[in-house]
């Protein structure tokens, strides 16, 4: 049931974001902003932990997920360490995926050549 929960919900949340795309003028990275601004918001409401625990990784890996990861970082880190939390914590909470992501990336394009669009 855990794989079912994980994959219509982030299916529904992938939906709603295809929709903003399809329906309004809204830029592609407007619409990244805003579903990393309703994790963290969603976060801030206490909301976000029992959905997250409903939906697994169809509630924490899009988007919205990033933006719940970067509130508890922050957070902790203002909990831990004050106002300089506030600076440090997202960044110390993400920087193992966005590690990853910019590795991975890095090896992709030695691998697949990428080429500037014409």
């Amino acid at each position: 049931m855990d794989y079912i929960n994980a994959f219509w919900v982030g299916g529904l949340i992938c939906a709603l974001a295809q929709i903003l795309l399809d329906k309004t003028k809204l830029m592609p990275g407007r619409i990244m902003v805003i579903l990393v601004c309703t994790g963290a918001v969603l976060s801030a409401f206490r909301v976000y932990d029992g959905f997250a625990d409903f939906a697994g990784a169809g509630a924490t890996v899009p988007l919205i997920g990033f933006g719940h990861l970067l509130y508890q970082g922050v957070r902790d880190a203002v909990d831990e360490s004050g106002l300089l939390g506030l600076f440090m914590g997202g960044l110390t909470a993400s920087a193992t995926g966005i590690s990853a992501a910019l590795i991975f990336g890095y090896l992709a394009s030695l691998i697949f050549r990428p080429k500037m669009k014409d």
